[in-house]
């Protein structure tokens, strides 16, 4: 198989050819590194709460997210005082 677009490399073109970094930059090298997402400034902790089993169901009936809705309700009554 020939590929016109990726020609294979002739002994010329490995002589010339360059490390990544020094095309590319330190910064660059660094950020393609590290795979997966951006580590997070405050990441969140991972606990175990124990509800009553209707609060539970309460919780897990209000769809997707429901763990967001409830750290970002303690969030808020913390913030208030009320906690």
């Amino acid at each position: 198989m020939i590929d016109d677009e990726n020609l294979e490399w002739t002994d010329e073109m490995f002589a010339r050819a360059r490390p990544a970094a020094e095309i590319m930059g330190a910064a660059f090298m660094e950020m393609a590194r590290r795979p997966g997402r951006p580590k997070v400034v405050a990441p969140k902790e991972p606990v175990t709460l124990r509800f009553d089993a209707a609060v539970a169901r309460h919780l897990r009936a209000s769809g997707k997210g429901w763990q967001t809705r409830v750290n970002d309700a303690l969030a808020r009554l913390i913030s208030e005082g009320a906690l």
